[in-house]
């Protein structure tokens, strides 16, 4: 669960802390008193909120704030990240002169725009050969990148960076083995991904269900390939089979460009792309934020 679901139960008394909203999500409803304010009678209480640009903000189809001072922004974007205060003012009125005091009292809340990692994975299989020379490698390698790009096509995903080489392996009992080692990596961006978002504002969550997708099937095709191993014990094994047990996946994440990852920073959102900050900014899908002093805004994506 994020960091911004647990905290919006509890935003009553805790200020001064980091809070992440997902992209294109509404914020949970900042409050503009501690916990133990809201325990007592405040006098003609007024709210001013103060946004990341330094500027008071007032209510319009992005901002929600109501007459109790809660705020909460809709439809999260980058731009919006940096820090909200809100300062509360209110009297106190001794009974026995009325004498009123006007008190002051501000609350910080320092909130991130972040997205979900974009998913890839990288996988590696290993087959039988007669020899480390020859076409037949070459015609394997290439009928099996073709086989699990028609198994993952209809999911917008494609097989990306293949690559093979031959190795002899010492088997128990067996001697010395040609081997191919093969590596690939599966891809949720094929040609036309974007044709296929469900109307999706950015279509993450459809690019990610669709990879998860791609790997289960890839992984079930190999799993297949060891039951034949296995079991078909009439037929003889060809030369050029799958290596039981030799199926191995790797998750690769990546953030889109103005997003990155930073674990010392936002710890409580760790596994977060979280929106770049100012001084910082990310021009492709790395995972982290690279250095650059003349950046002030947030999610950046070059620097000039």
């Amino acid at each position: 669960m994020r960091a911004w679901v647990l905290l919006s139960a509890v935003l009553w008394y805790l200020t001064g802390v980091k809070l992440y909203v997902k992209l294109h999500h509404n914020s949970p409803i900042l409050v503009c008193m501690d916990l133990k304010r809201t325990e007592k009678e405040t006098v003609d209480p007024t709210y001013l909120w103060v946004g990341p640009n330094e500027k008071p903000l007032t209510g319009n189809n992005k901002i929600n704030i109501t007459k109790t001072g809660k705020l909460m922004v809709k439809d999260f974007l980058e731009p919006l990240s940096g820090l909200y205060t809100c300062t509360l003012s209110y009297k106190t009125v001794k009974a026995e002169t009325q004498e009123e005091k006007v008190v002051k009292q501000r609350y910080d809340f320092m909130i991130f725009a972040y997205r979900e990692p974009d998913y890839s994975y990288q996988m590696a299989v290993r087959f039988t050969t007669k020899s480390c020379v020859g076409k037949y490698n070459d015609l394997l390698f290439r009928l099996l990148k073709k086989i699990l790009d028609n198994l993952i096509s209809d999911l917008s995903c494609h097989i990306i960076e293949p690559s093979y080489k031959c190795h002899f392996v010492k088997v128990p009992k067996h001697g010395l083995i040609p081997e191919l080692f093969i590596a690939f990596q599966v891809n949720p961006f094929a040609p036309g991904w974007k044709g296929k978002c469900n109307e999706s504002v950015d279509c993450q969550d459809n690019t990610n269900h669709n990879i998860l997708q791609a790997r289960n099937r890839i992984e079930e095709f190999f799993q297949s390939q060891a039951y034949i191993f296995n079991h078909d014990f009439n037929k003889t094994l060809p030369a050029m089979h799958f290596v039981d047990h030799s199926f191995q996946i790797v998750r690769i994440d990546s953030c889109r460009p103005g997003f990155g990852k930073n674990e010392g920073l936002h710890s409580n959102c760790a596994t977060c792309c979280v929106v770049c900050g100012p001084g910082t900014f990310s021009p492709d899908v790395d995972v982290t934020c690279q250095t650059c002093v003349s950046i002030q805004i947030y999610g950046a994506t070059s620097c000039p």
